[in-house]
């Protein structure tokens, strides 16, 4: 680091983002992307939005907002968009946790939430996991902002609104943050309890199921005085957060939405089909909800069996990390992908007979 790189963010541990290689040409299964390109209207807005790119954006992506309102069934000051849902969950770390108010998680899942809480100074605790994967929300009782993604990542395993809604009832005075980034893949949103408790904030991307990873969109949903807090500090930071293409494209995937629910419900079926297969050759997979699944194997370790995909043109993510350094995650992509990646895998259990 230089000289004059601030002492405040020296000890900071900054996000490891998923491997990007250019190098050759991979079959990637490591960063939870769709599989599958953006419908054929994303792709028209998008490029007649370009036209007019001389042109700021809409600081208050009204267009947006209103499509987001119409399709849940809200009213567009309940929502925020984005630059990506990264930025929103920084927006609600600043806007809601300081020293007196701290902010938990639990400790296998995005890494993301310990990086916004050291960044913006913030007292954070990780709850530990249960040895089988599952986070018990009773396991938080000091009072705080507490952040669950929904189904978790990496582990795939998803929380039912009910218990979702008794923590809200039982702890009126503590926001949640619900982070859905994998919720049309089998889980259930708790997007509908939204007008029933003022405590909620949920976030979303479209950068799963919506095949916009590139494109960077999120969006906030909850009161319409929790988003006046977070525009507070969007228009602190950067009005303009959301451009003029990436508003056209989302306004329009979500007017293409069956083109989405069609493709998540191949991802899921794909999903099926390639836990059963890991399974048969001794895997041990938590029942995922999202769109990857979370391996271990006792005949590989899981930075061998990274390493040894990397080598065949696979890529899988690995964390080399305590209690889940023996697991991969791994991206659900087209049959086909899922075809080879099942047979690299046999062929690499059997090279280690």
């Amino acid at each position: 680091m230089s000289q004059f790189f601030s002492s405040r963010y020296r000890d900071l541990t900054p996000y490891t983002p998923g491997e990007q290689p250019q190098e050759r040409r991979y079959i990637k299964l490591n960063t939870n992307e769709s599989p599958f390109p953006p419908s054929p209207g994303v792709l028209k807005a998008v490029y007649e939005e370009a036209q007019r790119l001389q042109l700021y954006s809409d600081p208050e992506s009204r267009k947006l907002r209103k499509a987001l309102a119409e399709y849940f069934g809200m009213k567009p000051e309940q929502f925020l968009a984005g630059n990506g849902s990264d930025e929103l969950l920084n927006f609600a770390f600043m806007a809601f946790c300081d020293e007196e108010h701290p902010a938990f998680f639990p400790d296998i899942t995005y890494g993301f939430y310990p990086v916004y809480a050291q960044l913006n100074h913030i007292p954070y605790r990780e709850i530990p996991l249960r040895e089988d994967l599952t986070f018990c929300l009773d396991d938080v009782q000091e009072k705080g902002m507490i952040v669950l993604a929904n189904p978790n990542a990496p582990t795939g395993l998803a929380k039912s609104p009910d218990e979702i809604e008794a923590l809200l009832q039982k702890r009126p005075d503590d926001l949640l943050v619900v982070d859905e980034a994998y919720v049309d893949f089998g889980a259930e949103s708790v997007m509908p309890l939204i007008d029933r408790y003022d405590n909620l904030l949920v976030i979303q991307t479209f950068s799963k199921s919506r095949s916009m990873a590139g494109a960077r969109l999120g969006f906030a949903a909850g009161s319409a005085e929790l988003i006046c807090d977070l525009n507070t500090l969007k228009y602190s930071t950067n009005p303009y957060n959301v451009n003029r293409m990436t508003e056209a494209a989302g306004v329009a995937a979500l007017q293409e939405d069956a083109y989405y629910k069609e493709n998540a419900k191949q991802i899921i079926q794909n999903r099926q089909f390639t836990a059963e297969a890991l399974r048969s050759m001794g895997f041990e997979i938590p029942e995922s909800k999202a769109n990857f699944l979370f391996a271990r194997s006792s005949k590989i370790d899981g930075g061998t069996l990274y390493r040894a995909l990397k080598e065949r043109g696979i890529l899988v993510r690995h964390f080399n990390k305590p209690r889940i350094s023996d697991y991969v995650r791994i991206t659900i992509g087209t049959r086909e992908e899922m075809q080879i990646l099942l047979q690299e895998t046999k062929a690499i259990l059997e090279d280690q007979i």
